[in-house]
């Protein structure tokens, strides 16, 4: 029964962040009109849009990976805002952005193959990443954890997959 009241308020809160990126038509928004205008665009185009991820779209140019997200597909991602990235330190964030396979090996730590809605992720104790290690999900008290991180915003949509917005940005061990 919790699981369930947890995928009802995910997809209440889905409902919301889906609304506010705007309308596919000049009319008035809707719940289908926004998922239909978020679904045209790929994860990066989303993320941009979003004006609350310029670190991460940064990084995965700096590390060759927008690319690879823009492509057909379906990805899974746990996009950590700029607030996330705040919380690092300056001299960690400075460091990882020189060394490209360590950057590279963060960022895929944030992504999964496949299409993973808020409804599949709450199902699983982990998930596995496209750098070879598993993320841990945890939901406690109706919310949604996954490595540690607060999923703030799940189910952002996009062509090619899907986004779930973090709070924290994920080291792998």
């Amino acid at each position: 029964m919790r699981r369930i009241r947890t995928i009802l308020a995910l997809s209440a809160a889905s409902a919301v962040a889906l609304a506010a990126a705007g309308p596919a038509s000049a009319g008035p928004p809707t719940d289908r009109a926004a998922t239909t205008a978020a679904a045209e665009k790929n994860i990066v185009e989303t993320a941009v849009a979003a004006q609350k991820f310029t670190t991460l779209t940064a990084l995965l140019n700096q590390a060759g990976l927008a690319t690879t997200l823009q492509n057909q597909g379906a990805f899974t991602v746990l996009a950590p805002t700029d607030a996330a990235f705040a919380k690092v330190p300056k001299a960690a964030l400075d460091a990882l952005a020189k060394d490209k396979a360590k950057l590279r090996a963060v960022l895929l730590y944030h992504v999964a193959k496949g299409k993973l809605t808020a409804a599949k992720v709450v199902r699983r104790s982990s998930i596995k990443t496209l750098n070879g290690q598993r993320v841990r999900i945890r939901v406690r008290d109706g919310k949604v954890y996954a490595g540690g991180a607060r999923v703030t915003t799940p189910d952002v949509l996009a062509s090619n997959g899907v986004i779930h917005v973090i709070n924290k940005v994920l080291i792998p061990r």
